[in-house]
């Protein structure tokens, strides 16, 4: 038997695919190559010299294949270190996402279970806004994921010069609905855009415009970046 998420989890995944996976980029280079630690109560993150204020997101179990929600772990219930991501739980609660508001989810009938549980780290990430987020093994069978909740890790900005790069590396990772990522990263960035049959045209900061175009099957056939004025 093979599980898949449900169609609102899916859109809602797809609306952060693209701005999220420049995000990530941003925080990876931020962040030294070097080994980790986490005091909880505190709410602390250390790699290397670099130290953060963390939330607790999730953790992994890679022998049951399951996942369970920061906010439903027994021994961080109330605490402050899941403050943050009680927020992805309402936000499921307020749009009808399952994925986001049941405690414990079986990942074990996924193709592949651990793209699952990034899936779900991903996309809690975006519900929350967060600048990013961390999946460390915290034992043989444990992986643990924290959300960065710090001023201090850098926000990747929309460059029009690399805008094309960004919206097709967004829709190809999920695949599931190229509109949403386009209008996803264009609402996370505050930029104005309209919708029209075939096409997203949005206002950029700089007072061009960029007109992205989407085939019959509703994949992206082209980014274009005009120059106004």
């Amino acid at each position: 038997m093979t599980s898949t998420f449900s169609e609102a989890f899916l859109c809602e995944a797809e609306r952060h695919a693209a701005w999220g996976a420049a995000q990530l980029e941003a925080l990876t280079a931020f962040l030294p190559d070097a080994p980790w630690t986490a005091d909880l109560p505190s709410c602390r993150y250390r790699q290397g010299g670099t130290e953060l204020r963390v939330a607790v997101l999730g953790t992994y179990d890679t022998d049951e294949r399951s996942w369970m929600w920061g906010w439903a772990n027994p021994g961080l219930v109330g605490t402050e270190v899941v403050a943050l991501t009680t927020a992805v739980q309402r936000y499921g609660q307020a749009h009808g996402i399952p994925e986001l508001t049941a405690e414990v989810l079986d990942l074990s009938g996924f193709a592949d279970p651990r793209r699952a549980a990034e899936m779900l780290a991903f996309t809690a990430m975006g519900v929350a806004e967060a600048p990013g987020y961390l999946g460390q093994s915290a034992g043989p069978e444990t992986r643990v994921y924290f959300l960065p909740d710090d001023p201090q890790v850098p926000r990747a900005p929309l460059e029009p010069v690399t805008l094309p790069r960004v919206l097709l590396t967004g829709a190809g990772l999920i695949g599931h609905s190229a509109r949403h990522v386009v209008g996803g990263y264009f609402d996370h960035h505050g930029v104005p855009h309209r919708v029209e049959a075939d096409r997203i045209v949005a206002e950029l900061p700089d007072g061009n415009a960029a007109e992205i175009t989407f085939d019959a099957l509703g994949r992206i056939a082209g980014v274009q970046v005009k120059v106004l004025g």
